[in-house]
């Protein structure tokens, strides 16, 4: 006698459904319909997945909205430049910026051993970069690094890097 391959399963959201499971190995066949049984449907995982995904999708508009909105504001009261570049990458080096440039405050001057005069100074050199790119670039750099990012960033001697920035 043949084991069998057809289990009718009853998923934990109460659906009974046929499933073919010869395409599994014989003696694996029966604990794996018993895990099904633990389990949604298909269509009742996919319509779960799928209103997950919209609401992260509007957690992370939101999200965003609340960054941008952080970011317009920081700028507005560190009288920042605007940024230069395409309109579809300014929100987001914009966001890069402001989240690199506190993070810097935090490490150097609240954590670290920095006052304000020494902010002040860099803080000059913040303003002098204004190429979107550049800041989307060091979106994933600690704040410890930025003074050295905006030397290499500022200074005359272009080297052997990118002459096009």
């Amino acid at each position: 006698m043949a084991v069998r391959t057809t289990f009718h399963i009853t998923h934990s959201c109460g659906h009974d459904i046929a499933h073919d499971l010869s395409n599994r190995p014989a003696d694996r066949r029966a604990s794996f319909a018993r895990w099904l049984e633990g389990r949604d449907c298909t269509d009742c995982w996919k319509a779960a997945r799928d209103e997950d995904s919209a609401g992260k999708e509007e957690w992370l508009a939101a999200k965003r909205a609340e960054e941008q909105q952080a970011a317009a504001d920081w700028a507005q009261q560190f009288d920042m430049p605007p940024l230069e570049g395409p309109e579809k990458a300014l929100a987001w080096g914009e966001r890069s910026r402001h989240q690199l440039v506190t993070a810097a405050y935090s490490t150097l001057v609240n954590e670290g051993s920095w006052d304000e005069a020494d902010w002040a100074v860099l803080e000059e050199k913040i303003r002098t970069v204004t190429r979107t790119g550049w800041w989307i670039d060091q979106r994933d750099a600690e704040g410890t690094d930025l003074p050295e990012l905006l030397d290499a960033a500022t200074s005359d001697d272009i080297g052997t890097e990118n002459p096009f920035r």
